[in-house]
């Protein structure tokens, strides 16, 4: 059990004292309270002090000065190391002395560190920081220079789980090194997971600690010791943000996503304005409930009575739309609070994106006065297709389906528009969320896990406004269903200087990286990918295993389905002699079995029909990924129209495993994809990358899920 009264006393005693860092006396006696081994050291306050702690300790020792104003140790001179015998113990005493005065002549010295000195293990990192995004995060890497040098991380929320903990020691490119290389014995992972956990909890208890360094940690086959501990203080660390709880997001959320009345404030009857077009789109898209158009100086707008203030509007409003300049959305949305509006929809710019702070600042205070979740600013609206709601004043949308998406940029909003109108992929929602003043992707997320009409939710995000909400909320999502995120800023323009190791690892994309994977996200790496994954991904069955065959008619595509698999985390299934043996009874003998299964590029409809039947009924395959070369033997259409009645013949006796496909060919390929992609069969001409990422794409959900079986190959 961890002894927090001890650190309590260590904290409030360095608080009283105005310090914004403990000593490492103190550093270490915080880290045995929550179980952290360290080296065994005592505090001398003279040389013959020194000598008697060190021969108490045992020889060699290291030497560090103590003081709380001199954070950088080794920058000051104040650390010896392998110091052996009595008389250059004695003698480190003064140098060090010496070297910190003449670094700060000011500072405060308490004494001198005595410290067994530890000769052998892995030196290894293992820090927490107060990221700005998901608060506080912990750190495992190599350690010393090579973190440095390699920067080869990894980063969970804290607090961590013991399985957490030891997916990080497992998941440096390094994690080679720590299971034990060239004869080697393997360092104590479990020792090092408890540090990691140990961490995580020692910062949850207490925030104010916004870093602490634990480098290096020396680990070997019997343990894990911190030889050098560095914690930093700051009370604004503890600082937590604005959070409504799941009840009260959904409230909201539901009477924003499904009103039963709007009002457009600033709606015109003029073409061209984005009050005309909003109205326009709520008119034509079908929207069933009230819509009240708000303008003092119209009678009427499209054939809807107008009021001049919301306030006028008779009976309830649930969303409240904004199509007026900036500078009056103060005193309209003060008007709607007054009037109940569960959702301010605010469609102007001219706020925080412009610099404008001060007024985004005012709207949100305005909004929570009168418990009114406030969408956007700077955004283009919001599309919930099952009730028939272009909240928008780009072109409504009217094709229905299972995938939500979101996007922070307008740009992007109108690119996901396009993309899902040309692929005619059904969508429940489209979301911009601009600035997010306020609803932020969390408060989104937690509509779509209970709506009924989302399957898949995908988001553009340029930066979260509470990470940790939200990846709390994605974890809890996507056991259920697949969440998946592109992050802009993905390349690191440097990150800031900071105090230690930690911090100069952390703020960077990385933490995204780790905390996405932590979070069951799947992560896309562009534009295009997250669109293909959330057109593909509802499309696919969910896989029971890692056995992944490749079926090709070009020994070339092969080659290169085989490097997408690997680049994308699947695994390809070896072979057994006797499904080899089934394969070859349907190929030519200058074909190839094994796995990619080359069929070669002359052979008949049969040969594919009969090795795609082979796959689909054999239950220790899990999924196929075809790869097709055009040949008049077996023209583009007669191939996927055989392989849509192989894949529907299967279905029909309750056989669901993923399939893709990769078309390679003149632009009749193009037809037969879209035909492939049509009947369930993610296809796409021209490349063998894409079904591919497709299908990692799925896999990585499913993993994530725990819905894979986890089926041996046999």
């Amino acid at each position: 059990m961890a002894d927090r009264a001890a650190v309590g006393k260590i904290l409030e005693r360095a608080a009283a004292e105005g310090r914004s860092s403990l000593t490492a006396p103190e550093g270490r006696a915080v880290c045995e309270a929550y179980g952290i081994p360290t080296p065994a050291e005592q505090l001398a306050t003279t040389a013959e002090e020194a000598v008697a702690h060190a021969e108490a300790i045992g020889l060699p020792v290291v030497l560090k000065i103590v003081s709380p104003d001199i954070l950088h140790k080794t920058e000051a001179g104040g650390v010896l190391v392998g110091l052996t015998d009595v008389d250059a113990v004695s003698a480190g005493f003064t140098q060090i002395v010496d070297n910190a005065r003449t670094y700060d002549a000011d500072a405060k010295i308490l004494g001198v560190q005595v410290q067994q000195m530890l000769t052998e293990g892995q030196e290894v990192i293992i820090g927490s920081v107060t990221d700005p995004t998901f608060g506080k995060i912990v750190a495992f890497g190599l350690g010393g220079v090579l973190v440095e040098v390699l920067k080869d991380v990894t980063f969970r929320l804290a607090p961590t789980s013991t399985e957490d903990a030891l997916s990080m020691v497992d998941g440096i490119q390094a994690a080679e090194i720590l299971r034990g290389v060239r004869g080697s014995d393997p360092v104590d992972r479990d020792a090092l997971a408890a540090v990691i956990t140990g961490l995580g909890e020692l910062v949850t208890d207490f925030p104010q600690l916004s870093e602490v360094d634990l480098n290096p940690v020396l680990a070997t086959p019997r343990g894990a010791t911190a030889v050098d501990v560095r914690i930093l203080l700051d009370p604004d660390a503890a600082q937590e943000p604005v959070r409504f709880t799941q009840e009260e997001i959904l409230a909201s959320m539901n009477r924003i996503m499904k009103p039963a009345a709007v009002a457009v404030i600033g709606a015109s009857a003029e073409p061209g304005k984005i009050g005309n077009s909003v109205m326009k789109n709520l008119v034509d898209g079908g929207y069933a409930g009230e819509i009240h158009p708000i303008n003092p100086k119209a009678a009427e707008i499209l054939d809807r009575k107008a009021y001049p203030s919301i306030a006028d509007v008779p009976g309830d409003v649930d969303v409240a739309v904004f199509a007026i300049p900036a500078k009056f959305v103060p005193a309209a949305l003060e008007e709607a609070g007054k009037k109940g509006v569960a959702g301010a929809i605010l469609i102007p710019s001219g706020f925080g994106e412009t610099g404008n702070t001060d007024l985004q600042d005012e709207v949100v205070a305005i909004a929570r006065k009168h418990g009114v979740r406030i969408l956007g600013p700077n955004i283009y609206g919001y599309y919930y297709t099952p009730e028939n709601l272009s909240a928008t004043f780009c072109t409504p949308y009217d094709v229905k389906g299972g995938v939500a998406l979101s996007s922070q940029s307008g740009g992007i909003g109108m690119a996901i528009l396009g993309f899902s109108r040309s692929a005619k992929m059904g969508v429940s929602s489209i979301v911009g969320v601009g600035n997010k003043a306020d609803i932020d992707e969390d408060d989104l997320l937690t509509f779509f896990e209970e709506d009924e009409h989302t399957r898949l939710v995908a988001m553009h995000l340029e930066d979260l406004k509470d990470g940790r909400a939200f990846a709390e909320t994605a974890k809890r999502v996507s056991k259920h269903k697949p969440v998946v995120v592109l992050k802009a800023g993905r390349t690191s323009q440097g990150a800031k200087a900071a105090g230690s190791h930690t911090g100069a690892l952390a703020g960077d994309d990385r933490v995204y990286d780790d905390i996405f994977r932590q979070s069951g996200v799947i992560r896309a790496p562009g534009l295009n990918d997250m669109l293909e994954y959330a057109r593909g991904i509802p499309l696919l069955p969910t896989p029971r295993g890692e056995n992944v065959v490749i079926i090709t008619g070009a020994g070339g595509s092969g080659v290169l389905l085989s490097d997408a698999c690997v680049d994308n985390g699947l695994g390809l299934m070896e072979i057994p002699p006797d499904l080899d043996t089934a394969f070859r009874a349907f190929i030519p003998p200058f074909g190839a079995a094994g796995n990619p299964v080359d069929i070669t590029g002359g052979e008949p409809p049969s040969t594919y029909r009969n090795t795609i039947a082979l796959g689909l009924g054999d239950d220790r395959i899990h999924a196929l990924v075809l790869g097709y070369w055009h040949t008049i033997v077996t023209p583009p259409m007669v191939f996927a129209e055989l392989v849509a009645d192989v894949a529907e013949e299967f279905r029909a006796k309750g056989i669901h495993k993923p399939v893709v496909a990769s078309l390679s060919g003149d632009v009749e390929v193009e037809e037969a994809s879209d035909y492939l992609y049509d009947r369930g069969v993610v296809a796409y001409p021209y490349t063998t990358e894409k079904p591919v990422a497709v299908l990692g794409a799925k896999y990585r959900w499913a993993r994530a899920a725990g819905l894979l079986s986890n089926l041996s190959q046999r």
